[in-house]
């Protein structure tokens, strides 16, 4: 497995997860992105001993995109305390199956987890044991067999994205857990976390860091393409 870094200074390390990678370890044992990234630092900087990096935020195996780590304590506070109050701005890049019900909307339902199953099921009214969540689409386009739709997320629910989409009738491409016709080859779903804006932990100046897509996948490219004119 190899690492991509985005972006890196005494504070943050910024890496494009490959769809398919573990952000960190899990029953699988298959070896996590936040190891990697610890064994890259440690040899970059000749450092002795364990490896300081936090975890400030995650993305489902099957998603690619941007992941940032803390290099230090201080800043892990500081992020963690952006992402609880909302701070960030996060986008998403969805391919979908279905045209949207909209060309602009956004949603708003009450999501339930079902620990077991490790799923999550979303409802039009809250329901005993729910949550409210909420995200922004828009549909940025189409191909031969699927529309190109970009997403902001205004809560942080699990697997909210592809739960929210499938709900409204527009499965993302290959996630056969909400309803997809069929997998993607290499396992992996069409979302991707393209962007995140955020506030420097330390220099407090703001950044926006962006993910690239598949340079292998057409239906990513032509995405990538539509979103530069």
């Amino acid at each position: 497995m190899s690492i991509d870094i985005i972006y890196e200074d005494n504070h943050l390390i910024a890496v494009n997860k490959h769809a398919g990678d573990l952000v960190q370890g899990d029953k699988t044992e298959d070896e996590p992105l936040v190891d990697l990234v610890k064994a890259y630092i440690k040899k970059k900087y000749d450092k002795p001993g364990d490896v300081y990096l936090g975890i400030i935020h995650r993305l489902d195996r099957p998603v690619g995109g941007i992941i940032l780590f803390a290099k230090t304590s201080k800043a892990l506070v500081r992020m963690n305390k952006q992402f609880a109050d909302r701070e960030i701005e996060k986008t998403y890049w969805a391919i979908v199956e279905k045209l949207p019900p909209q060309d602009e909307e956004v949603l708003v339902h009450y999501m339930k987890k079902n620990q077991e199953k490790n799923r999550s099921r979303a409802y039009d009214k809250e329901v005993k044991g729910s949550k409210r969540c909420e995200l922004e689409y828009k549909l940025e386009g189409r191909s031969k067999n699927y529309y190109y739709v970009e997403v902001k997320p205004k809560t942080g629910r699990h697997h909210q994205i592809r739960v929210q989409l499938s709900h409204v009738g527009s499965v993302i491409k290959g996630d056969v857990k909400y309803g997809a016709k069929r997998t993607n080859r290499d396992g992996s779903i069409h979302l991707l976390a393209r962007s995140l804006k955020f506030q420097h932990p330390v220099k407090k100046n703001w950044i926006l860091l962006k993910a690239n897509p598949p340079k292998k996948d057409p239906l990513w490219q032509e995405f990538l393409e539509l979103k530069k004119k």
